[in-house]
């Protein structure tokens, strides 16, 4: 696979997931972003959250994860770049499928009373996402670091990995604060340009790599 087809893969990807996100919102009159999570705008009995599953978190998921992949070929050998971008692609990319594949309840149940199976199975993928997506992207960090020409990416993968665990924390520490959206917001914004940054330096060919 080329480098620009691996960009634009990465850039579709994380474009249908911008564009879900935003459009969700529109749905409802009172939506707020600061305190509602993403995934409200998608769960069960929303009016759109059907269509947003379908034609915008599935299939950025799959983009993802075809993007994780094939960026682990286009970066210099390294077991650390591996596992961090396998753990993307896994944690990031594939668990963006489930949660689109098993959305969660109606205000998505943030004080859990009686879930069903989809809001479980929706919470615990989340759960696994904030909970690796950050350490992957501190060991490609780390990774990179060992390596000649990446002091300025390991510097840049090893602070988002470290503030977006910060607003995990936030986040983990009070599900129902009036600031929730806000921190999930803040994290998925990490993870996006993340992902851009990685596409671009795809794009114009990192030293060292694999295949470039």
């Amino acid at each position: 696979m080329n480098n620009k087809l691996v960009f634009w893969i990465g850039i579709l990807g994380v474009s249908l997931f911008v564009l879900a996100s935003i459009i969700g919102g529109f749905q409802f009159d009172n939506y707020d972003p600061i305190s509602q999570y993403i995934s409200e705008t998608m769960a069960v009995d929303t009016p759109y959250g059907q269509k947003l599953r379908y034609f915008g978190y599935i299939p950025s998921g799959i983009l993802l994860t075809i993007f994780s992949f094939a960026a682990l070929q286009k970066f210099p050998n390294s077991k650390l770049i591996k596992i961090g971008f396998c753990g993307i692609g896994i944690f990031y990319g594939i668990a963006t499928i489930m949660v689109g594949i098993f959305p969660c309840d109606k205000g998505c149940n943030p004080e859990f009373i009686n879930p069903s199976i989809s809001q479980i199975i929706h919470n615990l993928t989340g759960m696994l996402t904030y909970l690796f997506v950050p350490i992957c992207i501190i060991i490609i960090g780390v990774g990179l670091r060992q390596l000649n020409n990446f002091e300025r990416l390991s510097k840049i993968a090893i602070i988002f990995g470290l503030i977006s665990i910060v607003f995990i924390g936030l986040l983990f520490d009070n599900p129902s604060s009036n600031h929730a959206g806000l921190y999930q917001r803040i994290v998925e914004t990490i993870f996006v340009f993340w992902i851009i940054i990685c596409a671009v330096a795809i794009k114009n060919k990192v030293p060292g790599g694999n295949r470039v």
